[in-house]
């Protein structure tokens, strides 16, 4: 099945109701914070990064392609969670928002991304990064933590452990548009794999799991071998102008998310949604290859 890739022409029904909600005919869902985290690690064709499969039997992005990632939990605004890294105050200039949320978001990045691929960034020190995850006991405090039977504060202090926040990256922000009945406040964030640590195919969410160069990731979107929503197409798509993970985590270190909502805006024979303006050239770059 091939699924649209942008620019995507909207039918009528949509740009009408997208209109309503401009309008202010209809009022917007309110959305739900989230973060997610692009994985990353070296292959002779340029960045790899680990994507999941999404049920098909999901309510939201079913049967697509993403990065691990997730709603914020209330817990994740613990103030007490052992942290190592960029205090919350710079974090929260850097995604845009209060220093409260600052928190919580890069607790869920971190939290996520061991729920739904055993990858865990944190250690016993500000200098310091688990090696291993896979033994029974990582396992039995993972499904603990993504059952919300544990907390991530409970958790990290349990073991002597501290965020390692310093070892994530700001890329972007997406905002589900107006029109959708479920929405998401989305931050986006880049990691390399930790030396030693491996990925596991984990996630309750997930059917499947897979390392790809992103540049493949790109390639099997567009032939409709591999389902992904808009955003996670256009970034897999930018970060494949990259030679290396590291490089891409260095151009993350000057990023501020400006948090993007797609809306209504005019094609050569209709209308579509928009992309981030930085995204622009890197498309048309792309589609004129």
């Amino acid at each position: 099945m091939r699924i649209p890739i942008p620019p995507i022409p909207l039918p009528d029904q949509v740009v009408e109701l997208a209109r309503e909600y401009a309008d202010g005919r209809r009022d917007p869902a309110e959305p739900r914070d989230a973060a997610t985290v692009i994985l990353l690690r070296s292959s002779a064709h340029g960045p790899e990064v680990y994507y999941l499969r999404r049920h098909t039997t999901m309510e939201f992005a079913g049967g697509m392609c993403v990065y691990p990632g997730g709603g914020v939990d209330p817990r994740d605004f613990d103030a007490t969670v052992a942290w190592a890294g960029p205090q919350p105050a710079e974090w929260a200039e850097r995604l845009g928002c209060d220093e409260h949320l600052a928190r919580a978001l890069v607790c869920a990045a971190v939290r996520e991304t061991f729920e739904e691929s055993g990858v865990l960034l944190a250690g016993a020190s500000a200098d310091e990064v688990v090696a291993d995850t896979t033994s029974d006991d990582w396992e039995a405090d993972r499904h603990a933590l993504e059952s919300r039977e544990l907390a991530m504060t409970s958790f990290l202090a349990a073991r002597g452990l501290v965020l390692r926040t310093d070892l994530l990256g700001v890329w972007g922000g997406w905002l589900t548009p107006v029109f959708e009945p479920k929405r998401y406040r989305t931050w986006f964030f880049v990691a390399l794999l930790p030396e030693g640590q491996r990925t596991r195919d984990v996630s309750t969410e997930s059917s499947s799991v897979t390392w790809l160069p992103a540049a493949d990731a790109v390639a099997q979107a567009e032939r409709g071998d591999m389902l992904m929503m808009p955003p996670t197409y256009l970034t897999s798509l930018e970060v494949a102008q990259f030679g290396s993970p590291r490089e891409v985590v260095e151009a993350a270190h000057g990023r501020v998310v400006e948090m993007h909502t797609p809306g209504i805006e005019a094609m050569d024979d209709g209308w579509t949604l928009s992309i981030p303006e930085h995204q622009r050239p890197i498309l048309a770059a792309h589609r004129g290859a």
